[in-house]
C-alpha cells in the first residue's frame, strides 16, 4: 500500500492548545488517504503563521515532513494548499526540495506542478482580503464610526451572517444545476464535480470544483 507523510498546521498558537483546526486537517487527509488505498505513514503538527517567503525557517515540522518523505520516497499530503502557505515563494522554494506535496482538497490527480499557480491566486486573494479591509476600515472612520468600539462582536456577527446569507444565495443557483446532472445519472462527488467544470459552471470565487466543494455545496441544500 503507498505511504504519505501528513503535515498539519494551525495559524495560531491558542489554535493549536485548543486542537481547533487539527481534527479537521486529520480527518481530511485520513479520508484522502483512506480514497485512493493510501497508508499515513508519519504525522506532523506545525503551530506557526505561514506567512512570508522564509517561512520554512521557522518550521521545524515542516522540514521533519520533508526529511521522513523523502527517506520513504513518498508524498506530503496537506488538507488544503495554505496550510502550506499563500505565499507563492514559499511554495517555489518546496519544489526545490523534489519532494511531492498533495492537496487532499484537490485530490490525488492533481498536477504537483499546478500548486505554483494556486499560490499565486491565493496570495492574490490575501492581497485582496487585506487591500478589502483596509477600503472598509477607512470608508467607515470617514462615516465618523468608532474602531476598536464596544460593538466588533456584533460587527463580527453580522459579518459572518452576511457571508453565510451571500453562500446560500450561490447554492441556490448552482443546486438545480447539480439535480440535473445527479438525474442525469452522476453519483459520486467527483462525477458532479468534472460535469460542473464540463459545462463552465465556475465555484463562487470562479475556480473549477472538486468533491469536496461539491460536498461543501450539497451540505447547504
Amino acid at each position: 500500500m503507498p505511504q504519505i507523510i501528513a503535515y498539519y498546521r494551525v495559524s495560531a498558537s491558542q489554535q493549536g492548545k485548543s486542537g481547533l483546526g487539527i481534527e479537521a486537517q486529520k480527518a481530511a487527509i485520513a479520508t484522502f488517504a483512506s480514497g485512493n488505498d493510501m497508508q499515513i505513514g508519519g504525522e506532523f503538527v506545525e503551530i506557526e503563521t505561514g506567512k512570508g517567503s522564509d517561512a520554512l525557517d521557522r518550521r521545524p515540522e515542516l522540514a521533519a515532513a520533508l526529511a521522513a518523505a523523502r527517506k520513504a520516497k513518498c508524498p506530503v499530503v496537506v488538507a488544503k494548499l495554505d496550510r502550506l502557505s499563500r505565499d507563492v515563494h514559499f511554495i517555489s522554494g518546496l519544489m526545490s526540495h523534489r519532494v511531492p506535496f498533495v492537496v487532499a482538497e484537490l485530490g490525488a490527480d492533481a498536477d504537483p506542478f499546478m500548486l505554483h499557480p494556486y499560490a499565486a491566486l491565493a496570495e492574490k486573494e490575501r492581497s485582496l482580503i487585506a487591500s478589502r479591509t483596509k477600503a472598509a476600515l477607512t470608508a467607515a472612520k470617514a462615516r465618523g464610526v468608532k474602531l476598536g468600539n464596544p460593538n466588533l462582536g456584533l460587527a463580527r456577527t453580522k459579518a459572518v451572517e452576511a457571508t453565510k446569507a451571500e453562500a446560500d444565495r450561490n447554492a441556490e443557483n448552482i443546486l438545480p444545476v447539480v439535480r440535473q446532472i445527479q438525474a442525469a445519472g452522476a453519483k459520486t462527488l467527483r462525477e458532479i464535480a468534472e460535469a460542473l467544470n464540463a459545462r463552465g459552471v465556475a465555484t463562487p470565487r470562479g475556480g473549477q470544483w472538486y468533491a469536496s466543494s461539491v460536498k461543501n455545496l450539497l451540505a447547504r441544500s
